[in-house]
């Protein structure tokens, strides 16, 4: 009998995972309570993925907002601090721009406009057109922002990050002023102390304001790349990642992950005897097409995985073929053209049209995205997701 289930991904449950637990073992054995329970059976190259949140609490990779300032201090001189690009987020930044606060003066927080590098949005791109600002030259103070366009509102939350951002500041003791630009090398115009808080453009925008002359520039990958005063840390990251814990705590993304999926893919195999791919997942990279929002604020989709996941697909797409190749045939005919056509396919097909639409990106990406999906952001419960098929094609 033919196949008919392609795909699926399927949430594990497994138990509140607090700081020190040992998730391997809990991961393990939640994998294998649904083997033995008959809930699935194990296939060829399956992936089980691991929310990074709670392999950083495993980890007790947390930080305070005191042992953030304390490395600001040490870095960044302590006095006026230009912040440039962050996201809009209560969850991601605003936590981290409590840290950043406490160990400065005054903070010169430059935000893009009309939105965030992920999407948020403080207006309508619109209104720029409507009120003759160019987005791309011109430097707004909050007042002239604020005259030209109100109060600003995200579209899901009703936050005003402007001035909740300008609040949570002064709450610090800080000065804060507020800007809005899109040109980084115009924070020089207020201090040559920066940094740059963007997640995936920090490298051009770090490279762009030290060629224009700052004297300091670091990233959010720059802070906390080992322990201050015990806090945790992250070698390659930094805060980059993070989330909010407490008021006054943040928990940094995972260290260690290469280790750890290893580690689990070693221990599903002495008990079965498979092979299943394991990897890290954060957030997915999609855009909701209501609030424009990019569902990316880590620096990269997974931190970790087993190498069986390097890589990107190679696949034929069968409507095209469908309609140009095969448009004469139909039925059996059609359906084993189909199938030879797949079978002897090239190793390498990039480039070539039957793959057009197809979207190579990397597998963890694509992976990482389904994850996201599949576990939500919410009350679910399933950390673990368990795909099955992902590596089928229609011949399977």
């Amino acid at each position: 009998m033919q196949r008919r289930i392609g795909t699926i991904s399927r949430g594990l449950r497994g138990p509140i995972v607090k700081e020190g637990d040992d998730l391997r073992k809990i991961v393990v054995d939640t994998f294998m309570d649904c083997v033995n329970n008959g809930e699935f059976e194990i296939g060829r190259k399956d992936v089980l993925a691991i929310t990074e949140s709670i392999l950083a609490r495993s980890e007790k990779n947390y930080a305070t907002t005191e042992q953030l300032a304390a490395d600001v201090r040490n870095k960044l001189g302590g006095e006026t601090v230009g912040v440039v690009f962050p996201i809009l987020s209560r969850n991601r930044f605003a936590i981290c721009l409590r840290g950043i606060a406490k160990g400065c003066k005054k903070v010169v927080l430059m935000l893009s406009y009309p939105s965030d590098e992920v999407g948020n949005h403080l207006l309508d791109i619109d209104k720029l057109d409507e009120k003759g600002v160019d987005p791309y030259k011109d430097v707004l103070t909050q007042e002239e922002f604020e005259g030209m366009f109100g109060k600003s509102k995200h579209t899901f939350t009703d936050v005003d990050y402007v001035n909740y951002y300008k609040g949570l500041i002064e709450e610090e003791g800080a000065e804060a002023q507020i800007i809005f630009a899109n040109n980084p090398r115009r924070i020089l115009d207020y201090t040559d102390k920066v940094l740059c808080a963007d997640i995936h453009t920090r490298n051009r925008t770090k490279r762009l304001i030290k060629e224009a002359g700052g004297k300091v520039v670091l990233g959010m990958d720059d802070l906390l790349t080992a322990p201050v005063d015990g806090s945790g840390y992250n070698p390659d990251f930094g805060i980059l990642g993070s989330n909010k814990a407490t008021e006054d705590t943040i928990k940094l993304f995972p260290i260690n992950c290469e280790e750890f999926v290893c580690g689990v893919q070693d221990d599903i195999k002495k008990l079965t005897g498979k092979t299943v791919e394991v990897m890290i997942y954060g957030d997915g990279a999609f855009k909701d097409p209501v609030g424009k929002i990019w569902e990316l604020a880590d620096p990269v989709v997974s931190p970790g995985f087993t190498s069986g996941l390097i890589g990107q697909p190679n696949e034929l797409k069968l409507k095209y073929l469908a309609d140009n190749d095969f448009a004469d045939l139909r039925g059996d005919e059609l359906k084993e053209a189909m199938i030879k056509a797949i079978k002897e396919k090239d190793a390498d097909l990039k480039g070539t049209m039957a793959t057009e639409g197809t979207t190579p990106r990397q597998l963890t990406d694509l992976l990482g995205s389904l994850c996201d999906l599949t576990s939500g952001s919410g009350d679910k419960g399933t950390p673990f997701i368990y795909i099955q098929g992902y590596f089928d094609n229609y011949t399977d």
